[in-house]
């Protein structure tokens, strides 16, 4: 059987209709990872990171991404948040970001959560970047890795 490309109509890409749908109770999990020097780590822990608080500003970063997927994903649709979580695992030379993000909705919230999570990653490596720089400008140690769907869950209202 020939696969059905949803989002592509006579060649053109377009935004799945989802009007048929009905609205349900939707959950989305999902984590990313940065590494990081572990002198920098410290620094994010004791607070001395000369742009400010680190974890903080990237929460709220992720916030708001996730709030606006739809306006960056060309073919993700506007959807009502019901909520949204973001949590950070502190390792030696890492951090792991989770963002789990709900709705009562026609469709998913996965790419909601995967952006929210995205932006947080890179939220953190513009707010250290400074101590992570080496000698000639670059971040040899440097790396976001990992990103994905841990979770996807939907049922009724």
């Amino acid at each position: 059987m020939a696969e059905r490309f949803t989002h592509i109509e006579n060649g053109r890409a377009r935004m799945v209709d989802i009007s048929a749908k009905h609205e349900v109770a939707r959950r989305a999990l999902a984590e990313g990872t940065i590494r990081l020097r572990k002198e920098t780590i410290e620094a994010i822990r004791e607070g001395i990171i000369e742009k400010g608080n680190v974890l903080a500003v990237a929460r709220v970063a992720s916030i708001q991404a996730v709030k606006r997927t739809w306006d960056t994903l060309p073919m993700c649709h506007q959807i009502p948040i019901t909520g949204i979580d973001i949590g950070f695992d502190i390792g030696d030379t890492a951090i792991t970001v989770r963002v789990e993000v709900s709705s009562v909705a026609r469709t998913g919230v996965e790419m909601e959560a995967l952006y929210g999570a995205s932006i947080a990653l890179l939220t953190i490596w513009d707010m250290v970047k400074s101590a992570e720089k080496d000698g000639s400008g670059n971040y040899p140690f440097n790396e976001i890795y990992g990103l994905k769907v841990i979770a996807k869950e939907k049922g009724s209202v």
